[in-house]
């Protein structure tokens, strides 16, 4: 999955000859998980149909500020736009529009967005070879570039004049590189290693049967898809769970018993830079695993039960470099237990949530938090597991900047 997964991309089109690659370009973006919205110039619409954009992209397109032959036509407002996006890519960017970018002219509704972006804004150059050459035009991307927007750079190749150089703008697959490429340099977690558990373990009782627990693995799979678009390197050791996740920075383990939990845990354990034990590990497993399916005899069954290693407290005392969160599940004395158990397990962080809470913990798509520390302890209102997910990660980052 790429980093532009559930990003929305504001794509404004002007016109040159290189528009018709907006079309790929379109369907990258939506092949790439984003959403995409389209602006055009007035003039671009002589080179690709607007019809085309809003297919692919499956949203309406715009080139003016209303319809002029709709009677009934609403304003196209350029604010909504920009602020709706969380990037903006321009192109092709064709000299006029660069020198308008540049100088702050607002003739169309392409301009007005991007001059109303707050995100950051990417602009791709498209022109014959002596008009990229230009001094006008090298200070219009100058100019650009000093207010902060990024250039993915023209190449050289045959150009719509019959002239071979430089001012093609970029093939639509290595623009969309080029932008992935730049987000993942600024994400926060980029080149860090995030190990997380989640789900439930089973405890085998004999072939049928077996000692479970009501975690679905909602959280951690949450947590591991926010750690991911952050840049992280994800290891998501995961119980039984029916979550699904696919992402290219997650690798998911799947395991089945808190022993076989914690062997995985401990195999990535060194390289972890931060560790989020998010799953709901069996405390205890029976002592012996029938091989065969035990009968139905006695009105009364006893199964002999012997504790499972403590993976969280076997983690705390290895500890070294890592940043290690927990999670408390409690019922009663819940900031009590909590920080005793932030203490005892010698914890940077422990989650807690209580079951007294209506929407938090098992089985649910919301979750209703308190961050612990050894310093501080802030509660949350109750929020979307994504929505929590961001809150921890969030915790943990504040943290490493603070050093």
């Amino acid at each position: 999955m790429s980093v532009l997964s559930g990003k929305k991309i504001l794509l404004g089109i002007s016109g040159g000859i290189a528009a018709y690659k907006t079309t790929y370009l379109t369907r990258l973006f939506i092949k790439s998980g984003a959403a995409v919205k389209v602006v055009m110039t007035p003039a671009s619409t002589d080179f690709v149909t607007s019809l085309t954009l809003s297919t692919l992209s499956k949203n309406p397109v715009h080139s003016t500020f209303y319809d002029k032959d709709n009677a009934d036509a609403l304003w196209n407002n350029h604010v909504d736009l920009a602020l709706w996006a969380d990037y903006m890519l321009i192109a092709p960017a064709t000299a006029n529009t660069l020198s308008k970018m540049a100088n702050g002219t607002s003739d169309n509704l392409l301009l007005a967005c991007y001059l109303s972006a707050k995100c950051p804004v990417y602009f791709a150059p498209a022109m014959d070879l002596d008009m990229y050459k230009h001094p006008s035009t090298n200070v219009s991307i100058k100019s650009l570039q000093n207010f902060g927007n990024i250039l993915i750079p023209a190449v050289s190749g045959e150009l719509a004049s019959g002239l071979f150089g430089e001012g093609r703008m970029a093939e639509p697959e290595d623009i969309i590189a080029f932008i992935e490429k730049d987000i993942l340099s600024n994400l926060p977690l980029k080149d860090t290693t995030v190990l997380i558990t989640a789900g439930p373990t089973y405890e085998d009782i004999d072939p049928v049967r077996f000692i479970g627990n009501r975690s679905t693995g909602k959280m951690g799979y949450a947590l591991a898809h926010q750690a991911a678009n952050l840049g992280a390197k994800v290891i998501l050791i995961s119980g039984p769970s029916h979550e699904k996740i696919t992402h290219s920075f997650i690798n998911v383990i799947s395991v089945r018993s808190a022993e076989q939990m914690y062997n995985e845990v401990h195999n990535f354990y060194k390289d972890a830079a931060i560790v989020i034990a998010s799953a709901a590990v069996a405390d205890y497993t029976p002592k012996t695993v029938s091989k065969t399916k035990i009968k139905k005899k006695e009105s009364e069954f006893a199964i002999p039960l012997k504790r499972t290693k403590d993976i969280l407290a076997s983690l705390g005392k290895a500890k070294e470099k890592q940043i290690l969160v927990g999670f408390a599940l409690e019922t009663d004395n819940e900031l009590e237990n909590a920080k005793a158990k932030l203490t005892r397990k010698n914890l940077d962080f422990i989650v807690l949530n209580s079951l007294q809470d209506k929407g938090a913990g098992f089985a649910g798509n919301t979750n209703k938090i308190t961050i612990i520390s050894k310093d501080s302890e802030k509660e949350f209102s109750l929020k979307s597991k994504t929505e929590v997910a961001k809150d921890i990660l969030d915790a943990i980052l504040h943290k490493i900047n603070l050093g």
